[in-house]
C-alpha cells in the first residue's frame, strides 16, 4: 500500500484508535477492582471518623470497621432486607433518583466496649458540586456523638473547611439533640449570626452560606428518613 496515499493514512488512524481504545479499556478494567476497594475503604474511614477515630491507617480502619461495624440496607419501609450489594456500595445519589419505594437506606451500628451508636450517611450539594458524609447518634437516637463530612469541589478555605477544619467545623456538632424539648425532630442547622436556638444551631462557616445551607438540608432530610426506623427500634425496647 502506498504510504503516501490517503487510504493508508486513514487506515494507519483507525488501526491506532483501536489499538488506544482496547488498550485504555484494558486498564480500566483491571483497575476497577482496586478503584472499587479504595472507595469502599474510604467510606469505612470516614463512617469510623464519625465516631472519634481519626488518623486510621488503612489496615487499622479496615479492621476496626469489620470488628465493630454492622452494615444494615434498609428498604423503603425501614426494614432490613437481604442484599447483595453491602452498605458502602450502595450510591446515595443515584438512590434518589430511583422511585422512592425501590429506594435503599444504608446504616451503620457500632458496638465496642458496651456502646452502640447509630451513623447515618448524608448526601447534598454545596455551592460548586456534590456534599457528603456521616452522622453518628448515641444509643438514646437523638443525640450527635460526631460529625464527618466531605465534597467534591467547595472552595478551600470556605466551603471545603467542612473536611478541612473539623475542630471548628464538625466538633460543634457533638452533644446536639436532633429533638427539641417538646420531642419533635428538628435536627440540626448551620446558621450565620447569632444562635437563636443554641441547642439546635451551630455558627455556619464564614463566607459560605450556600455549602452551610446545603449541609443544614441533608442533615434535615437524610437524618429524617432514619425516624420511622428509630421509632421502631425504641417502641421494641
Amino acid at each position: 500500500m502506498d504510504k503516501e496515499s490517503n487510504i493508508y493514512t486513514i487506515s494507519y488512524a483507525v488501526v491506532m484508535t483501536l489499538i488506544v481504545a482496547i488498550s485504555l479499556a484494558f486498564v480500566s478494567t483491571g483497575l476497577k477492582t482496586r478503584q472499587d476497594d479504595n472507595q469502599r475503604l474510604a467510606a469505612k474511614i470516614d463512617i469510623l471518623k464519625a465516631v472519634g477515630y481519626t488518623d486510621l491507617a488503612k489496615a487499622d480502619a479496615d479492621n476496626i470497621f469489620n470488628e465493630r461495624v454492622e452494615s444494615l440496607v434498609l428498604n423503603a419501609e425501614m426494614k432490613p432486607e437481604e442484599t447483595a450489594v453491602e452498605a458502602v456500595d450502595i450510591d446515595m445519589f443515584k438512590e434518589t433518583k430511583l422511585p422512592e419505594d425501590e429506594q435503599r437506606y444504608p446504616l451503620y451500628v457500632y458496638r465496642h466496649d458496651g456502646e452502640v451508636k447509630y451513623i447515618i450517611p448524608m448526601y447534598g450539594n454545596g455551592l460548586w458540586d456534590k456534599i457528603w458524609g456521616y452522622v453518628a447518634l448515641q444509643e438514646d437516637m437523638q443525640t450527635v456523638v460526631g460529625i464527618s463530612m466531605d465534597h467534591k469541589a467547595e472552595t478551600p478555605g470556605l466551603g471545603a473547611e467542612i473536611k478541612d477544619n473539623p475542630s471548628k467545623y464538625n466538633a460543634p456538632f457533638v452533644g446536639k439533640s436532633i429533638y427539641n424539648k417538646q420531642g419533635q425532630y428538628v435536627s440540626i442547622a448551620m446558621k450565620k449570626g447569632k444562635l437563636d436556638d443554641p441547642d439546635h444551631q451551630i455558627d455556619a462557616i464564614t463566607g459560605a452560606t450556600i455549602t452551610s445551607d446545603g449541609v443544614t438540608e441533608m442533615l434535615y432530610e437524610d437524618i429524617k428518613a432514619y425516624i420511622p426506623y428509630f421509632t421502631q427500634l425504641k417502641n421494641a425496647q
